[in-house]
C-alpha cells in the first residue's frame, strides 16, 4: 500500500473542477491506496470523502509565494508521501521526492491580464517561468489535458522528455436543473461561463453580440462568472459604451448554471487560449450548439460537434453566431454532433487514466521508497 498525497488547493476555484472530479472518482477506482487530499483552510470542508482511505489535509500556503517554497516544502517533506500529485505546476522547487504535475496550459507564462498590476504580474510570470521550467523537466511523469498543452510543453521547454508526457482528456457533468432566478428581459440569449481575463477575449464578444443586434433586436448575452476585476473591467467596458441585452450573472450554483445552459440559443466560446474548454463540452450535454473560438486546443476537443472564427476578428464571429442562429439544420447537426462528441470524455475514465500514471511511477520507485 502506498501513501499518494494530491496537491488539491485550487479544488474550490474554475480548474478546481479537475481537481474535485479526479478525488471522487479516484474513489471509485483506488479502495487500497491511502489518500492524503491537501487543502486551504477556507477548503477544510469543500469537499468530503466517502472512503476511509482518503483524508483531507489543511496546506494553507498561498501560490507563487516564499511559503509556498518553504513551508509548503517542510510539509510535505513531513507528510513522506511516496508520491504526490500537483494538480497544478505552483510547488515548491526543492521537493525531491516522487511526483507528477499536470499541466492544463502555460497561460500564465504567455498572457498578460490587464487588470493586474503590471510589475507584480510580469515579475511573477518571471518566477513562473523557471518554476515551470523546473517543474517539467523534473517532475517523474507530466499530465497535459490535450494535445496541444503537450505541443506547447514541449515547444516551450524543449529539454523535457516528451515519454514521460501522459495525456489524458477532462470532461463534464450534467447536474440538476433549478429554476432562474435572474432578471432576463430576453427570450433568446448567447451565453459564456468562466473566467473574464483578458485572454479569454470577452470585450471582442460583446462587440459581436452588439453587431448582431441590428438583426436579433431582442437577443441577449449571458456572462456566468464571479465578479472579480476582471469582470468588472469588462462591464466598465459594456456600460461606458451602453451596450444593451448584456446580463453579469456573478457567481452562480450548478443547478442555476444548468438551467441557464439548457435555455441557451448558442454557447459561446471566445478564447484566445485554452488548455481544454471545459464549458463548452458542459453546453453540448445540455444540447446547446457551441460556436467557438478557432484558437489553440479547441478544434482538437470539440472537433466536428461545434462552428468555428477566428477570435481576434469580431466581424468573423458575428457572422458565425449569425450562422448558427438562423440555419435550423446547422443548429440540429451541432447539438447531435455535441451529444456524441461528450461520450469521448469521461471523469471516471480520466481517474482511471490518472490512477494508471500513479501505480506506473510507483512501480518504478526504488524499494526503500
Amino acid at each position: 500500500m502506498a501513501h499518494i498525497a494530491i496537491d488539491a488547493r485550487i479544488i474550490n476555484s474554475s480548474t478546481g473542477r479537475y481537481v474535485e472530479r479526479l478525488v471522487t472518482h479516484l474513489q471509485d477506482v483506488d479502495t487500497k491506496n491511502e489518500y492524503s487530499i491537501l487543502v486551504r483552510e477556507k477548503d477544510r470542508d469543500y469537499w468530503k470523502p466517502r472512503n476511509a482511505n482518503f483524508t483531507v489535509r489543511v496546506a494553507e500556503y498561498d501560490q507563487y509565494s516564499f511559503a509556498e517554497q518553504l513551508g509548503f516544502y517542510v510539509y510535505l517533506r513531513r507528510l513522506r508521501a511516496d508520491l504526490v500529485h500537483f494538480c497544478m505546476p505552483q510547488q515548491p522547487i526543492l521537493y525531491s521526492g516522487p511526483k507528477i504535475t499536470t499541466f492544463h496550459d502555460l497561460s500564465l507564462l504567455k498572457i498578460y491580464n490587464s487588470d493586474k498590476n503590471w510589475l507584480i504580474y510580469h515579475a511573477k510570470q518571471a518566477v513562473g517561468q523557471k518554476v515551470f521550467k523546473k517543474v517539467a523537466e523534473t517532475n517523474d511523469r507530466i499530465i497535459a489535458i490535450s494535445d496541444y498543452t503537450k505541443n506547447d510543453l514541449l515547444e516551450t521547454f524543449p529539454n523535457v522528455d516528451e515519454k514521460k508526457i501522459s495525456i489524458i482528456y477532462e470532461a463534464s457533468d450534467v447536474g440538476s436543473v433549478a429554476p432562474k432566478k435572474y432578471p432576463l428581459t430576453f427570450k433568446k440569449y448567447l451565453l459564456y461561463v468562466g473566467q473574464q481575463s483578458d485572454y479569454k477575449n470577452i470585450a471582442r464578444l460583446a462587440d459581436a453580440h452588439q453587431i448582431l443586434l441590428s438583426k436579433y433586436p431582442s437577443l441577449g448575452l449571458v456572462l456566468v462568472g464571479k465578479k472579480n476585476a476582471s469582470a468588472l473591467k469588462n462591464e466598465a467596458y459594456i456600460t461606458k459604451r451602453k451596450y444593451k441585452n448584456v446580463l453579469f450573472t456573478d457567481f452562480v450554483d450548478d443547478r442555476e448554471l444548468s438551467w441557464l445552459y439548457s435555455h441557451a440559443d448558442a454557447y459561446v466560446f471566445p478564447s484566445l487560449m485554452e488548455g481544454f474548454g471545459l464549458p463548452g463540452l458542459e453546453a453540448m450535454e445540455h444540447g446547446v450548439p457551441v460556436v467557438s473560438s478557432n484558437a489553440t486546443c479547441l478544434p482538437e476537443v470539440y472537433g466536428q460537434a461545434a462552428h468555428y472564427f477566428t477570435p481576434t476578428d469580431t466581424s468573423d464571429m458575428a457572422d458565425a453566431i449569425d450562422q448558427v442562429l438562423s440555419d435550423e439544420k446547422l443548429r440540429t447537426r451541432l447539438s447531435n454532433a455535441g451529444y456524441k462528441r461528450i461520450k469521448k470524455y469521461s471523469w471516471k475514465k480520466m481517474a482511471k487514466q490518472t490512477h494508471g500514471v500513479y501505480e506506473s511511477v510507483l512501480k518504478n520507485l526504488p524499494e526503500q521508497l
